[in-house]
């Protein structure tokens, strides 16, 4: 079993060897990351393989700390890319309406598992999910988000407050239909 400190090594020679052994050892975690930001499973392999190319392309440039946070930042920023390729007009939202909430029912999310509050997340609109992914998953702040996505701070706070209200209410009417059964 090589040591990462091996496989980005190999990589960084050109091995095939060693990049199948990268990709074995993070495909999994950075296909989940894909997920969170498209509305498909086809739109996440796209962004999956195109991410991929640019880590053993660019692996040269990676010079320490944290590889796995190296790897993350380029699926991160390639599914942003690939965010603004493929972006629809957002709509227009008045800021003047919005207040931070935040849920309260905290019971519902804790009896449902991680995956069915994925499926809750991914109905949310596209502006509304990358916006709470970035912040609530990746942990960026609005100032970054709206750097990476070139929003105003004040729109990505917008489309946090509304991606929790929105939320709320989808963990409401799941919890109400899971009730019904």
């Amino acid at each position: 079993m090589s040591t990462e400190e091996e496989i980005i090594a190999g990589c960084k020679k050109g091995k095939a060897s060693f990049q199948e052994k990268l990709y074995a050892l993070y495909s999994r975690r950075m296909m989940a990351v894909c997920l969170r930001y498209t509305g498909s499973r086809f739109e996440a392999e796209d962004i999956f393989h195109e991410a991929f190319v640019k880590v053993f392309k660019h692996i040269d440039t990676y010079n320490g700390g944290s590889f796995e946070g190296w790897v993350r930042r380029i699926f991160v920023n390639t599914a942003i890319n690939h965010y603004h390729k493929n972006r629809r007009l957002l709509e227009q939202l008045d800021y003047s309406t919005v207040e931070e909430t935040t849920p309260t029912d905290e019971d519902i999310i804790s009896l449902i598992s991680g995956q069915e509050l994925m499926n809750i997340v991914n109905q949310l609109p596209e502006g509304y999910k990358l916006v709470f992914n970035l912040y609530v998953v990746e942990g960026y702040n609005h100032r970054e988000i709206g750097e990476m996505l070139n929003i105003a701070e004040g729109t990505s706070k917008s489309q946090l407050a509304k991606a929790k209200n929105q939320l709320k209410k989808l963990l409401h009417n799941y919890s109400i239909s899971e009730n019904a059964d």
